[in-house]
């Protein structure tokens, strides 16, 4: 999980802060951080101002809980689905796949983040190592137990960062799953 470090004490879940967090999700995801104002967020979400910034007192922190709600939101769902694909390296391919051709798919939010706002917001640098952290984690947990089992993560982490910048570029992902398999299958062999 992430530890975000927000400078104001955290105020309690309302529905109005579940709903800003929700549409600025949407939003930041599909269109860029930088490309969504605070005016847009706020106009879509049905808040006032006043509401808004009494949850999210300046735009770095919806920033920082929407890195958050991503990593926990992507984690708990790629974790669910290598378990479902089997708990094994031939689930990594099919997880993925799930996401690349889903609806909306836009690359890895932190991914784009970090591109977007490591200049300006540099402690978005860390909250993506931590992610990255996390996901090879639930990589290594599908991996065969060995002494290598750290090293083949980390490689396969790469390739499936790798896979999902071309899967984001390309017509269609089935070249990016493609590499991606064969690389699993020859770091695994």
């Amino acid at each position: 999980m992430i530890a975000i470090a927000s400078p104001v004490p955290p105020v309690r879940d309302s529905a109005a802060r579940q709903r800003i967090l929700l549409t600025a999700h949407d939003l930041f995801y599909r269109d860029g951080v930088r490309a969504t104002g605070i005016d847009r967020v706020i106009a879509e979400s049905g808040v006032t101002k006043a509401t808004f910034y009494r949850h999210f007192p300046s735009k770095n922190d919806l920033v920082r809980a929407f890195l958050d709600y991503r990593h926990r939101r992507w984690m708990a769902w790629f974790v669910e689905a290598l378990q479902r694909h089997g708990s094994a390296p031939t689930a990594i391919v099919p997880s993925l796949a799930e996401w690349f051709r889903g609806e909306g798919f836009r690359g890895c939010a932190f991914i784009n983040s970090l591109g977007e706002l490591a200049g300006s917001l540099p402690e978005v640098a860390d909250i993506t190592r931590c992610h990255k952290q996390d996901m090879t984690d639930a990589i290594a947990a599908v991996l065969p137990a060995s002494r290598r089992r750290r090293q083949q993560a980390d490689a396969v982490a790469l390739a499936v960062d790798g896979a999902i910048i071309r899967a984001q570029f390309n017509q269609s992902p089935d070249a990016a799953l493609s590499a991606l398999a064969r690389i699993v299958k020859s770091l695994l062999a």
